[in-house]
């Protein structure tokens, strides 16, 4: 007798080194891929509105991948509980697979479908397509987890190699008939009033062939020069695969080998880049650790001292984050590089999350909760351990004292203010020596570069110095009340 096992993608939208999918097509004798769209299912944490871009092109791309191996992928809305059960009755399926998630909320919802199946006799195995190492193979020495990234970083490396990566299936068992499926268009994962997602077609394209060329490309040209490149927004030194590893188009095991297979083949002072690279990699692994261990970290403040902060609660300066209009160059090119690309460089995202959170002293919850809607990468983990670092509210935090000085960090890693020029081009036409700073310049060199401050281009709204001292200052009220 022909069995069937449903599979089940979530964030692993791609066929090579699926270990769920890959069980599926070799214990079942026909395989239906699904992917659910479960609007109400991860509680406050919806896809925003650039995941939902990205979303609808990896399925596009998934979609066509599987056409070439023979299947296809079945697309349903609801409740995903409700949804799996209907499918169960009418495919006649015995068995789902799917790979594990990790925050609370799915972990929850995973744990009561496997249950309610299992009761059923419906078998059900998950497995690992995410990580490089499960949140709890990880444990100090006392068998705790880690709250300290060096030391996390230690002990991943001293554990065994992270598996080679699996192979796409040449070919899937497919059943006579298949489920009815929606269409993705009718999904309207897509902005249409207005569209806004210009900036986002002409930067990326989603999917697991993109992928793996953007991976092939950065190995090829940029890992050589990773050290030094990766802090310079002003250059293409970074390996841009984090919107692709956030949605599964590429898994971490596949970047792993692949970067320690190019650093063999370079020399030395390749492997020197591919150890700082993949170190990038177990700071996400890092990330997804402390989802586990500590659940509620994309809400609550990890150290409990700061839930006496005194943020400042500004919504227009809070709006003026959002939309680049600060006065301070390098943040205003940040974020409007983020809108216009649905990315933005790690380096200025340390800075655009300082200026914000220090000195505007607004909560870490709106940065969360902006680069949550408009990040292509966007990841529950990266997003709150990330926010919780620059903060001071997390594990293996930025010190309190470290206040990112925007003109400082412009002109050390925008030296020549391309960047700014890029994002900000009202501002294309100042002097480097002032263009990171348009306050200091004088009447005469603004008028010649066309720039009436406040008008063209907006004066900042705190002055720098004021607002790190102020910054300091409220630190300092929570470390008197921790001491």
């Amino acid at each position: 007798m022909t069995t069937t096992a449903l599979f089940w993608f979530r964030r692993d939208l791609r066929l090579a080194d699926n270990p769920a999918l890959a069980a599926a097509a070799e214990r079942a004798g026909q395989v239906v891929p699904v992917f659910i769209l479960d609007d109400d299912g991860d509680g406050a944490w919806k896809a925003g509105g650039a995941t939902r871009w990205w979303l609808h092109h990896s399925l596009a791309s998934l979609d066509a991948a599987l056409r070439r191996v023979g299947s296809r992928l079945t697309l349903r809305r609801g409740p995903a509980a409700a949804v799996i059960a209907d499918l169960i009755r009418e495919t006649g399926a015995t068995a789902l697979y799917w790979n594990r998630r990790y925050d609370r909320d799915s972990r929850a919802a995973d744990t009561a479908i496997k249950s309610d199946l299992r009761a059923r006799s419906v078998d059900v195995q998950s497995f690992n397509g995410s990580l490089l190492f499960e949140p709890w193979t990880v444990a100090s020495r006392s068998g705790g987890s880690f709250k300290v990234f060096t030391p996390f970083h230690k002990a991943c490396l001293a554990m065994t190699s992270p598996g080679t990566p699996l192979a796409a299936p040449d070919r899937l068992r497919v059943p006579p008939t298949w489920p009815a499926s929606d269409a993705l268009a009718d999904w309207r994962l897509l902005p249409d009033t207005p569209d806004w997602a210009g900036g986002l077609r002409a930067a990326w394209r989603p999917g697991e062939p993109a992928a793996l060329q953007t991976l092939a490309r950065f190995l090829d040209e940029r890992l050589a020069g990773y050290v030094t490149a990766r802090d310079r927004p002003d250059l293409d030194g970074t390996s841009r695969l984090s919107p692709f590893l956030a949605a599964g188009n590429i898994g971490p095991r596949q970047i792993w080998h692949a970067a320690r297979l190019a650093a063999g083949r370079a020399g030395a002072t390749a492997g020197r880049a591919a150890e700082k690279f993949l170190a990038e990699l177990v700071w996400r692994e890092f990330a997804y650790h402390l989802l586990y261990h500590h659940e509620a970290l994309p809400e609550a403040n990890l150290r409990p001292a700061f839930d006496a902060f005194p943020w400042q609660d500004d919504r227009d300066a809070l709006r003026a984050w959002q939309r680049g209009r600060t006065g301070v160059p390098i943040v205003d090119a940040g974020m409007r590089q983020l809108w216009q690309t649905g990315w933005m460089h790690n380096r200025v995202r340390m800075i655009v999350g300082s200026f914000l959170v220090k000195n505007l002293l607004q909560h870490w919850r709106h940065g969360e909760d902006w680069f949550w809607d408009t990040l292509v990468d966007a990841d529950l983990a990266s997003n709150a351990f990330n926010w919780q670092w620059i903060a001071g509210s997390g594990a293996d935090a930025a010190p309190y004292f470290r206040i990112f000085n925007p003109v400082l960090q412009g002109e050390r890693f925008d030296p020549t203010g391309a960047y700014v020029r890029t994002y900000v081009p009202e501002l294309a036409a100042l002097p480097d020596g002032v263009l990171h700073k348009p306050w200091t310049a004088d009447a005469a060199t603004l008028s010649r570069a066309g720039i009436a401050l406040g008008d063209s281009y907006p004066a900042p709204i705190v002055d720098l110095a004021a607002s790190r001292a102020r910054a300091l200052a409220a630190f300092a009220t929570i470390r008197r009340a921790a001491d």
